[in-house]
């Protein structure tokens, strides 16, 4: 559905704005380049169908009802299209090797059409389950769960802590009445749970995520390598035309992940007893991607706005006073999930109409190819997303391109030469991720760097050599605190991945955590720095 409504626009572009000085250019950098993005996915850990499975299926507790787990069974397709109905993995039955070539081509269109179909239901059942997992109901389990490991505590320390004596006059009455109302309490809870029939409630606990880890890193991941890398391919064209397809379909697909990452971060926080205000933020982070596509010079009063209305929810709706953990993960998750990633969506408006870049020449005869074959979708897309390709398009996707082979650049020299703890430099940064090392953060930028020469080569920065690698550097190290900042947030919460969306890899914000705080540093190099440069350049050598 992607690759065809960018495909559409694209061969449109080329057709109408070639003449008129456009940019059909920008295009070309998604169909060269768009695999590259698959680095991230497919070389640091591989995709395993097989570990997904474990990691869905069997990381369940006896407190979750039966009902919910058929629900997320049926829920995890993810598992079976990619080894059974995704065409591009080349896997076909017994019987499709039977039929002849006519009936082949049928099946593959069938499949192909189904996609989009498929994808909608992936979304909506992975938001189900993050809806429930984040419910009052699910709230309620955590807090009874909580409740009652601190009174089976109390339990313990007055019936044979060592160090504790309770056995002496007064305080051995007092010992046996707190023993005998803790017992009453947990009997009388037992009881309701019994009435309740474990009330249908789908809560991804602390124990749960350690069940799950053990499942998946029991199950080598290696066995299926070569789709692992088809997979990772097939993401990273998607990704790219995604960048590529308007700014209506790019800020509607941001603002649905952005609710997946919400509430992620939400059910973390839950799952440590604390509760904030979840729709609130939810309408605020969406609102803010809107209101930067549709009146940019509105977007910087969307938070203060929406803060407001959290705390007046606070003050208005609860039954007891709002604790600073409740007010402080709701500013976190409107400003982290919600506030900086928005300014994606004012960096893709940057730049109508300007000038081609460096690869006019290579993407002519792929624009025109793309053209012929986007003619068969229906007439009313290119009205929806039909937008101009940008600068602030193309230099996304350098930024992305960078951002992902930074990470990958890292791995890559930490294994081979990495010796330097980073925990030597700084301690807090050390103990968040052990395992990175100086060596792999020097290796990260430059390699970031190094895409950054070219990526401004490409698009005809002034003073492109010092530009692009000082582009790339900063890059690489926003990345790496975007990277820390997500590790340091799971570790505190005791999981291992956010979510699960996507085996082998996590959920939405294991998957993005390096690109959130590059969001406003790109929005200002793009709307302001480039231009500057551009200005001075011109005017060093009497330019007007």
């Amino acid at each position: 559905f992607f690759n065809s409504l960018s495909l559409h626009r694209i061969g449109h572009n080329y057709g109408t704005m070639s003449s008129m000085g456009g940019n059909p250019a920008r295009g070309s950098v998604c169909m060269l380049l768009a695999f590259l993005l698959t680095a991230k996915c497919s070389t640091v850990s591989c995709f395993s169908p097989s570990a997904s499975s474990n990691l869905f299926r069997r990381a369940r507790l006896d407190t979750i009802s039966h009902d919910v787990t058929q629900r997320k069974n049926k829920f995890i397709t993810l598992d079976g299209i990619q080894s059974r109905s995704f065409p591009l993995f080349g896997v076909s039955s017994k019987k499709d090797d039977a039929t002849n070539v006519n009936g082949s081509s049928e099946k593959k269109k069938m499949r192909k059409r189904s996609l989009p179909k498929r994808a909608v239901k992936i979304y909506t059942g992975y938001f189900s389950q993050l809806w429930t997992d984040t419910s009052t109901d699910a709230r309620k389990l955590i807090a009874k769960d909580q409740a009652t490991a601190t009174i089976r505590r109390v339990q313990h320390l007055v019936q044979g802590e060592e160090y504790i004596d309770l056995h002496d006059g007064e305080t051995e009455v007092a010992r046996k009445k707190l023993l005998d109302a803790c017992n009453e309490l947990l009997d009388a809870m037992h009881v309701e749970e019994q009435i309740g029939d474990k009330s249908p409630t789908d809560t991804q606990t602390k124990s749960e995520v350690v069940v799950a880890e053990k499942e998946s890193t029991s199950n080598p991941a290696g066995k299926k390598k070569g789709r692992s890398v088809l997979f990772g391919a097939v993401m990273g064209a998607v990704v790219a035309c995604w960048v590529f397809s308007g700014s209506y379909l790019f800020t509607g697909i941001f603002a649905l992940m952005t609710i997946l990452g919400q509430l992620e971060y939400y059910r973390m926080v839950m799952n440590t007893g604390i509760y904030p205000a979840r729709r609130i933020t939810i309408v605020g982070a969406v609102s803010m991607f809107l209101t930067a596509l549709f009146a940019p010079n509105l977007h910087q009063i969307c938070l203060p706005m929406f803060g407001l209305w959290a705390m007046i929810w606070f003050l208005s709706m609860r039954r007891q006073i709002s604790t600073i953990s409740e007010i402080a993960t709701t500013f976190t998750g409107m400003f982290y999930l919600g506030y900086i990633p928005s300014f994606w969506v004012r960096v893709r408006l940057i730049g109508q109409g300007s000038e081609p870049t460096r690869l006019a020449t290579l993407a002519a005869p792929i624009l025109e190819k793309l053209g012929r074959k986007a003619s068969s979708l229906p007439a009313f897309l290119p009205k929806v997303v039909h937008l101009p390709i940008t600068t602030g398009a193309v230099f996304i996707f350098w930024t992305w391109l960078c951002l992902a082979f930074s990470d990958v650049g890292g791995y890559f020299f930490g294994r081979a030469f990495g010796k330097t703890k980073l925990g030597e430099i700084a301690p807090a940064a050390g103990a968040t991720s052990p395992n990175k090392t100086v060596e792999g953060v020097i290796g990260g930028c430059t390699v970031s760097a190094m895409l950054g020469v070219f990526g401004a080569w490409v698009q005809k920065w002034p003073y492109w050599i010092f530009t692009g690698a000082l582009h790339g550097v900063i890059l690489g190290l926003l990345g790496l605190i975007g990277d820390l900042t997500a590790s340091m947030i799971k570790r505190d919460a005791g999981i291992k991945d956010f979510g699960n969306l996507i085996p082998e890899h996590g959920g939405i914000l294991d998957r993005v955590d390096s690109f959130v705080f590059t969001a406003p540093y790109s929005w200002l190099v793009c709307a302001y720095v480039i231009p500057a440069l551009k200005n001075f350049s011109r005017a060093s050598v009497g330019l007007p």
